[in-house]
């Protein structure tokens, strides 16, 4: 087994860190206190990004993406985790895989645009009363002589002021559930307030209420009926890219610096590296990076081979959401008064973990996940040649 990067790969990914250290780093400061993203500013890391061929790195080169296996995506992602959140998304585009089912007309409508980042997409799932019980959902869309009417309602919606169409999902007949992409404007769609979070300042989270929203045929992304395996197969890849890569990436970040605080602090004579409670922490961070960062490319790699990584994908989830927690705030206690110091960005880092435990499903209900197929394959869930 190698564990060795191509050429290629490494070219790839200095090119992302290179990208992220010039163009994003310089703007992290300025989003995390006024709380946006210029638009003007968006545009020109979008025109960046795209001269380098970075954006929409998952999706089909022929499509014009970045062509790139899981794998690769997952170097690219864990970088991603080296700055913020609303930058990278600007940068590098936020294409969802569904999207790979347009055909016919949606391709140009929808698809096109989107991975040539001339539209922005969000996907609408998380209603006030279904947050990790996607299959909860109460939105719904009934046929009409013109296609469908669209009613409901969607919060949390990550990247909604940015979005000019959203990836909804709704019960039709039979009470099934599928997906629509549902265009900004339409009569009776409204989006509501920008949810304020704790953390990842510059993203909005909003709210949307969809009220008799008029959707014509061509709005039905797949088969009626789909929706719930469309949407479930995006989150999977989500969850390992946004939180289990982006994870290892932003607690490799926080290492990185820490680890350089505690060599410059001096304390009774001595920089605080060499007290050996502070190297314990040091230590322990470092394994559990580590440890984290195989088991996305242990998923990564089984979904390139074809073999289903669902049941991997969660112990990602949980892994490394809570090892990011442990990281940051372990670096909170190394910097000690000035961890908790808005001066230095150690409790921006803090704030934004936070959220890993909670969003894309929490760590009890994946844990719950990697149980049952525990009691359902034995010790088969960690043979990958049984």
């Amino acid at each position: 087994m190698d564990f060795g990067l191509s050429e290629e790969q490494g070219m790839i990914i200095e090119t992302v860190r290179r990208f992220i250290r010039e163009h994003l780093e310089p703007l992290e400061q300025e989003v995390e206190d006024s709380g946006v993203l210029d638009a003007q500013v968006a545009r020109r890391l979008l025109a960046a990004s795209r001269e380098l061929g970075l954006y929409a790195l998952n999706m089909p080169a022929e499509l014009g993406g970045g062509g790139l296996s899981t794998v690769d995506r997952m170097l690219c992602e864990e970088q991603f985790g080296h700055s913020t959140d609303i930058l990278i998304r600007r940068a590098f585009g936020n294409v969802y895989e569904p999207l790979l089912e347009c055909r016919g007309a949606q391709v140009e409508r929808w698809l096109l645009p989107t991975v040539r980042g001339e539209r922005t997409c969000s996907i609408a799932i998380t209603e006030p009363g279904a947050g990790s019980d996607a299959q909860g959902i109460r939105s719904r869309a009934r046929r009409s002589a013109q296609g469908w009417v669209l009613n409901g309602s969607k919060h949390f919606i990550s990247d909604g002021e940015w979005s000019d169409f959203f990836l909804v999902s709704a019960r039709t007949d039979d009470d099934a559930i599928s997906l629509f992409m549902v265009d900004k404007g339409l009569p009776g769609f409204s989006v509501g307030k920008d949810q304020k979070m704790m953390g990842l300042r510059g993203t909005p989270h909003v709210e949307l209420f969809f009220q008799d929203v008029p959707l014509e045929p061509l709005a039905l992304l797949g088969e009626p009926g789909q929706g719930f395996k469309l949407a479930m197969k995006a989150l999977n890849v989500v969850r390992l890219a946004q939180v289990g890569a982006r994870a290892v990436g932003k607690a490799a970040h926080v290492l990185e610096r820490t680890l350089a605080y505690a060599q410059e602090r001096r304390q009774f004579g001595q920089p605080i590296a060499q007290f050996q409670l502070v190297q314990q922490m040091l230590a322990d961070s470092a394994i559990e990076i580590h440890a984290a960062r195989l088991l996305v490319l242990q998923a990564a790699w089984m979904i390139d081979a074809g073999i289903d990584a669902r049941d991997q994908i969660s112990m990602v989830k949980v892994h490394a959401a809570e090892m990011l927690g442990r990281v940051v705030d372990r670096a909170v206690q190394v910097f000690g008064g000035m961890g908790y110091c808005k001066e230095l960005p150690i409790e921006r880092y803090f704030r934004d973990a936070r959220i890993y435990r909670i969003f894309d499903g929490t760590s009890e209900i994946h844990r719950t996940v990697v149980a049952r197929a525990l009691l359902r394959r034995g010790a088969a869930l960690f043979d990958l040649h049984r």
